[in-house]
């Protein structure tokens, strides 16, 4: 992946080097087609980095939300958009998922996008409504187990990373839990401090706030290492489920066919913004850390998280509705 002592070489690719078509885009304003409602990871990560590529690139970068399908309305919509720049996707791990999820899908991850960069990896926090008497993974599975199907979990839709985060825990568990599906992580998150549902597996970024205020309490992430900005709550897998493991990543594809030219400007834009130190300690300070990549380092870890995803969603009997 690319580090961020590269974005001198972005900025030069920013400015043009390219020929051709490059050197006129973007003309006119940039939608990018993000898969979930506002209040979610993806509307967190991509709201202030916007402003910071339409710096950039001299253009505004309009953050389009089309929710539902588990992201597959989203992608669709860039999968069958011209391939000129002007409508990207800011995707994340439901779209490999539904490579496994779905028996049918308008469109192929692999062959109906090109991948430009990524932009974010995202472990995901446990949190529990504080009325519910559990504050550790261990104590979660013991009340689960003794009130099986009355626990209940809420996820942004069937098959997406929050679900599947919940499932393979309830799997490796041997636990019963009941699934709650909403249209997006932000909904999710309002019905747990609400008190309608007693957790989700969720990105730390949006529910931050929510836990600093005492309306959400952590029990644990999904990650294999502590988040730093999280230091104080443990791991599941250190929790007393060895080997459990769930992140998301973040990035941007265009459709197929896009122009190399103008796929080598997008890529110096994304790099360079999420380079700039202002980002990197928003992003770090939001739970995410900061990652970007080649457009060929994307491609081959895409294809890679099918095969990865494909795993977990077996294993969990995860099935679209």
């Amino acid at each position: 992946m690319k580090t961020f002592a590269s974005m001198a070489i972005g900025l030069a690719a920013l400015a043009g080097a390219q020929g051709g078509v490059a050197q006129s885009y973007p003309a006119k304003p940039v939608h990018v087609v993000i898969p979930f409602p506002p209040g979610g990871a993806a509307d967190t990560l991509l709201r202030p980095l916007a402003p910071k590529l339409a710096e950039l690139a001299g253009q505004q970068f309009v953050v389009d939300a089309r929710p539902g399908a588990n992201g597959n309305i989203a992608a669709e919509i860039v999968a069958r958009a011209p391939a000129d720049g002007y409508t990207l996707l800011f995707g994340n791990s439901s779209l490999p998922i539904s490579m496994t999820l779905y028996d049918k899908l308008a469109f192929d991850a692999v062959k109906d996008f090109t991948p430009i960069s990524l932009v974010a990896l995202t472990p995901s926090v446990l949190v529990v409504h504080p009325s519910l008497p559990v504050r550790s993974i261990k104590e979660l599975i013991a009340l689960a187990k003794k009130q099986p199907g009355k626990l209940n979990y809420a996820s942004g839709g069937v098959g997406n990373t929050m679900h599947l985060a919940a499932a393979l825990l309830d799997t490796m568990a041997g636990t019963r839990m009941t699934h709650v599906p909403y249209k997006g992580a932000g909904p999710a998150i309002i019905d747990v401090i609400g008190g309608q549902c007693d957790m989700v597996f969720v990105n730390i970024a949006p529910v931050l706030g929510h836990i600093r205020a005492g309306k959400a309490v952590p029990i644990a992430v999904t990650s294999a290492r502590r988040s730093a900005v999280l230091p104080d709550v443990p791991t599941v897998a250190e929790s007393g489920m060895p080997g459990y493991e769930s992140t998301t990543w973040y990035g941007f594809l265009g459709p197929a066919g896009l122009p190399k030219d103008i796929m080598v400007k997008l890529n110096g834009a994304i790099v360079a913004a999420v380079g700039m130190k202002e980002m990197r300690e928003r992003y770090v300070g939001l739970g995410a850390e900061p990652e970007t990549s080649t457009p060929e380092e994307f491609a081959a870890y895409l294809k890679k998280d099918i095969g990865s995803w494909a795993k977990v969603v077996k294993a969990a009997g995860a099935k679209a509705e």
